[in-house]
């Protein structure tokens, strides 16, 4: 990674963590097994932006369409979500990571909901990285959500609509005041986005492996980001 410039990391890797569920069941698990797995993955993964210098990591934790899975998997994945705040608060402020949240976290247990605005608050000083948890999101109601907050501006005459560009639109987002992603990663061999970050993404590269989540390395994720500095971005132009 040493002979990699520092212009050509990226500033902000976001991933779509799939493939929790087949790696349990491969190994004759249950689901939740695999999701517990793959909390593991996400310390790796800090561990190596933290390493490598690279501040933003952004980590789809939970879709708003995952609240339509069984109700016993959704209630392992608040509980999952719940302990792995729990015993790793300590770790974050120690490693100087900055917990954000993105999505409608209003649907979350309230236990959990208060558990998470409490780590966002005490990591709130920390510098080494900043971890976005995507929860409950959903980036088509993210953006109907943007545009219902202009549309509420423009009627008490708050804002003119020849005011709204691009970087306006942005204000709007969950993501306001966040760089997009530069790289983003797929495991599992999956090859769709699946309405995460449909906005943010526009120009992002994009990394598609077959290895699930749980087996999802530091090696791997230097493969990710070799194959992301070996590539020319050029954003439209020539």
């Amino acid at each position: 990674m040493h002979t990699i410039p520092k212009e050509k990391l990226p500033r902000h890797i976001a991933c779509i963590m799939d493939g929790n569920g087949r790696w349990a069941h491969s190994r004759g698990l249950p689901r939740r097994a695999g999701h517990r797995a793959g909390a593991d993955t996400v310390e790796r993964c800090v561990d190596f932006c933290i390493s490598h210098g690279i501040p933003w990591l952004t980590l789809y934790a939970f879709s708003s369409e995952n609240w339509n899975r069984p109700k016993t998997e959704v209630q392992a994945l608040m509980l999952l979500l719940h302990d792995f705040l729990k015993k790793r608060l300590r770790e974050m402020k120690n490693k100087g990571v900055r917990l954000l949240a993105i999505g409608d976290t209003s649907r979350l247990p309230k236990r959990t909901r208060e558990l998470l605005e409490r780590s966002i608050e005490q990591t709130a000083g920390n510098t080494k990285i900043n971890l976005v948890l995507a929860l409950s999101y959903g980036s088509r109601a993210e953006i109907a959500g943007a545009a219902r907050k202009i549309a509420e501006k423009i009627s008490s005459g708050e804002l003119h609509p020849d005011a709204i560009t691009e970087e306006t639109f942005g204000q709007y987002l969950d993501t306001a005041g966040m760089p997009d992603p530069d790289l983003l990663i797929r495991t599992s061999g999956e090859m769709r986005i699946s309405n995460f970050l449909l906005w943010q993404i526009s120009y992002a590269e994009l990394y598609l492996t077959d290895t699930l989540w749980p087996d999802f390395s530091e090696r791997d994720m230097e493969m990710a980001v070799k194959d992301y500095a070996r590539r020319t971005r050029r954003f439209g132009g020539i």
